[in-house]
């Protein structure tokens, strides 16, 4: 079987997140801001790919850092949408978890590819 970053459980985790990020902001009318906390979401696992589909482990972690500080961007805006009351407190605290989660996956990955 061919290695894919398809394969890889961050990915496709981070893709999940992307896709609940859509589908939960979708009805909000603040197209800036909307835009901009999907754009994030969208980063996170485009640069896991893109830095999977690389031919060197400095190109396949310099995407992987971006991925990882699309993650702490994605948590800033969460944390703003919540703030300002655009997403409920238990949606949040799932996606805060999730974006934990992915961001020390991403890590683990790049100190693996770091050897």
């Amino acid at each position: 079987m061919e290695f894919s970053f398809r394969n890889l459980d961050v990915w496709n985790k981070s893709l999940n997140l992307s896709v609940s990020v859509y589908r939960n902001t979708h009805s909000v009318k603040d197209f800036w801001f909307r835009d901009q906390i999907t754009r994030c979401s969208l980063s996170v696992p485009s640069n896991i790919a893109e830095g999977y589909s690389r031919q060197t482990p400095k190109e396949t972690v310099q995407f992987l850092f971006i991925a990882r500080g699309s993650c702490a961007e994605l948590e800033t805006q969460c944390l703003i949408w919540m703030e300002i009351w655009y997403i409920s407190d238990e949606l949040w605290k799932l996606w805060l978890a999730e974006i934990d989660s992915i961001s020390k996956m991403i890590f683990g990955l790049i100190k693996y590819k770091k050897l």
